[in-house]
């Protein structure tokens, strides 16, 4: 194989890590979710916005709240500056928000379908480039806001065809807010959060116990995984051990939340978690993910961000959601709900001395709406050998002009 061996053909036929070819049937159906998603957004009034596949590293510091800086994907431009593919769409969004939007006062709303790229490692087989559908809410830090991104998330995932899901909803601030009232300084609060996160609870209490803290806070900590079906008794056993404004302020919001969403009628859809922790650091109210069984990763994500746009130049609150498309049609499939689009379309046939005819009628059908493939027949192979095909590629019809005005719908 001349300079390259047959090694080498086979290594470039796979793809890096954390990637993957997505075609024919699947493909045609992602697509049509990603459209029906961003019909349903635009119906909630939000507007499309595209921004740079790859930013100045800045755009994400660590001051920003984003994804760590190993995460990230970078490289240089020829004047030196580091720069890298968006690992977050919040981000980017904030900055055209503040650049374009300087003067305006009400709310803005807008929504994107973008690739995403986190540098996860691959040791954890995670995707590291996504597809993210999602929505912005600028300029609006009322319940009532939060209310309508958690109903649109929940809009969209019924929308997509996903029949049972959770989504679990919490406030950035009220852990927050309990360490500041126990006193912990920042390497204890980033232990605690580790623990938490990774839902080991007997090292939540194992690490109490070598701290001084007040037992009321202690018995917190250790019983806010399990306030999880009755916000009112939550939120009650909360208040009275805690003293912390801070605390009781994220409390009310997520019951004003809570009843809002009773207007919606998609309450059996949330399950409020008072021991959710935010992945970003911007976050700084509400938060929520949404979960189905078959995928163990969150197939929606997002929260209030009330600071993040203020670090571009304009104070602007604001709430987001995003829809991890890649992670959505994995969980679909699991759960035997993703029927495969077909491609469709006329596959029509001709030889060569009918190509003037065919390519007249391929014309016309076109101008009536319909998909028509072109295809000159070789002498040499049979018409069920192109029938064989059509199947093969979900053609739905196939047509064969064998010349002076002859046509047979093989198919």
């Amino acid at each position: 194989m001349s300079n390259m061996q047959k090694s080498d053909v086979v290594e470039l036929l796979h793809t890096p890590g954390g990637v993957r070819d997505i075609y024919g049937g699947q493909c045609a159906r992602k697509l049509e979710i990603q459209h029906d998603l961003e019909h349903l957004m635009n119906s909630y009034g939000f507007r499309n916005i595209q921004t740079p596949t790859f930013e100045f590293f800045d755009i994400f510091s660590k001051e920003r709240g984003t994804v760590s800086s190993k995460e990230m994907f970078k490289f240089f431009d020829r004047g030196n500056n580091t720069l890298v593919l968006r690992p977050d769409m919040t981000p980017p969004i904030a900055r055209c928000v503040a650049k374009y939007c300087r003067d305006e006062e009400e709310q803005l709303r807008f929504c994107y379908t973008s690739q995403t790229f986190v540098n996860t490692g691959l040791y954890q087989g995670k995707l590291q480039e996504v597809t993210q559908v999602g929505a912005e809410l600028f300029l609006d830090d009322s319940s009532d806001a939060d209310a309508e991104m958690l109903a649109l998330t929940m809009e969209c995932l019924q929308k997509s065809g996903l029949q049972e899901f959770q989504l679990e909803v919490g406030h950035a601030d009220l852990f927050r807010g309990l360490v500041e009232e126990a006193g912990f300084d920042a390497a204890t609060t980033e232990q605690l959060q580790e623990l938490i996160e990774s839902k080991n609870f007997f090292g939540v209490e194992e690490l109490l116990d070598k701290l001084t803290v007040k037992t009321e806070l202690k018995e917190v900590f250790l019983k806010l995984p399990e306030l999880l079906n009755d916000l009112s008794e939550a939120t009650a056993y909360v208040e009275s051990r805690s003293q912390s404004e801070r605390v009781h302020k994220a409390l009310e919001r997520l019951q004003n939340v809570a009843e809002i969403i009773k207007l919606y009628e998609l309450q059996d859809y949330i399950t409020v978690d008072l021991s959710m922790l935010s992945h970003y650091s911007y976050y700084t109210g509400i938060i929520f993910r949404a979960y189905t069984y078959g995928n163990g990763e969150a197939v929606a994500s997002g929260g209030r961000y009330d600071g993040l746009v203020a670090q571009f130049g304009k104070e602007a609150p604001a709430i987001g959601l995003a829809i991890v498309l890649d992670q959505l049609l994995i969980a679909l499939d699991r759960q035997k709900l993703l029927d495969m689009t077909s491609v469709g379309g006329t596959l029509l046939l001709y030889p060569k001395e009918a190509r003037a005819e065919a390519l007249q009628e391929a014309k016309v059908l076109r101008e009536h709406g319909e998909m028509v493939q072109l295809m000159r027949k070789a002498s040499k192979k049979t018409l069920d050998s192109y029938i064989a095909y059509a199947k093969r590629h979900g053609n739905d019809k196939v047509l064969y002009l064998a010349g002076q005005g002859e046509k047979q719908q093989l198919l």
